[in-house]
């Protein structure tokens, strides 16, 4: 299967580059994959599309205020550092700018040696190994001198934080949000669970992969990123009584949506599960946890439309997309959403 079959034209002005003040208030492209139908609606009309004993699955990680703008120790040149995940304690594996600068042995001072790192190890295409020395709590000088990671097509910073938070954001660890969940508020999810919907929360750790475009002309030889995901036996009991019962379950983005998958791929059912999964979803594809999903738009060309198109199939998910942007909808972080059905 080749890249371009997931290419479409997307204006540059469609790409949202601020929030929306109310997050309910996004538009929302409602896909009926039996009937091959679209709607236009809004995020706030959600409720109506939700049937009691149904499940919306939440990926509660919070995003890492991960970059950080410091100074090499011996020359004072400027140095950015991208954290991506923890290693151990305080060993850090991260992406640097200007990356030939950072040799081993390397020291960098943040906010005038509030945060310092030496670099312990070399890796391919800018990355390094960083090992921080601090006092206190590294996650609240993180708050104090680091800047919210965002996506490349962002031009702008966002002046409030949380605005690139979900309402129920908790486990830190992200380098990115999982955006689909930026259009709930907390009484938005009262109404949903009011309505007798229930809701699980799961957890993923989203990585900068999930911007990195896809660079063979196949697809089968894209190389996946691996991203940490974890379920409680909580969520996994509830899962499988939903399932059980005859409900659906809706996970809240592709990042919800590649934990579930994983899980069923590798267990058979939903169960109490932690580690790393590359799992790449792009059709043909045989879903094993998922009746429907809830997303935004996503990158030609990449791996979450290929998810999307897993889903509903490739000619329906274009179609939505031409006519989306036939009705100018906001695409990528803080773009519109969509339900598929």
């Amino acid at each position: 299967m080749n890249i371009n079959d997931f290419d479409f034209d997307l204006p540059e002005e469609l790409i949202a580059q601020t929030p929306l003040e109310d997050r309910t208030s996004s538009r929302l492209l409602v896909m009926d994959r039996e009937k091959e139908t679209i709607d236009h609606k809004h995020f706030y009309n959600i409720t109506s599309y939700l049937n009691p004993g149904d499940c919306l699955v939440l990926n509660n990680t919070r995003v890492l205020p991960a970059r950080l703008y410091g100074v090499k120790e011996d020359t004072g040149a400027k140095v950015e550092v991208l954290l991506l995940h923890q290693r151990q304690g305080d060993e850090w594996e991260v992406l640097v700018k200007p990356a030939k600068k950072i040799k081993l042995g390397t020291k960098i001072s943040f906010g005038d040696g509030k945060l310092v790192a030496e670099c312990t190890e070399l890796q391919d295409h800018g990355g390094r190994i960083l090992t921080f020395s601090y006092e206190g709590i590294f996650l609240e000088v993180l708050e104090s001198l680091g800047e919210m990671p965002l996506p490349p097509y962002i031009k702008e910073q966002v002046s409030d934080r949380e605005r690139y938070q979900t309402v129920y954001s908790k486990e830190e660890g992200s380098a990115a949000a999982p955006t689909a969940g930026l259009h709930f508020t907390k009484e938005l999810l009262q109404e949903i669970q009011d309505k007798g919907v229930e809701i699980a929360y799961i957890t993923l750790h989203v990585g900068l992969g999930t911007f990195r475009p896809v660079s063979v002309d196949s697809v089968e030889e894209h190389d996946m990123h691996a991203e940490f995901y974890q379920m409680s036996k909580e969520t996994a009991d509830q899962l499988n009584r939903i399932h059980n019962n005859g409900g659906r379950i809706i996970p809240v983005g592709t990042t919800s949506t590649r934990t579930l998958e994983t899980i069923a791929r590798d267990h058979g059912s939903f169960k109490e599960a932690s580690g790393w999964t590359d799992i790449f979803i792009y059709p043909p594809y045989d879903f094993k946890a998922i009746d429907g999903l809830i997303t935004n738009f996503h990158l030609p060309k990449s791996t979450l439309i290929m998810l999307v198109s897993a889903l509903s199939g490739k000619e329906f998910v274009m179609r939505a997309y031409k006519e989306a942007v036939e009705e100018q909808y906001r695409f990528f972080s803080f773009g519109d959403a969509m339900l598929i059905l």
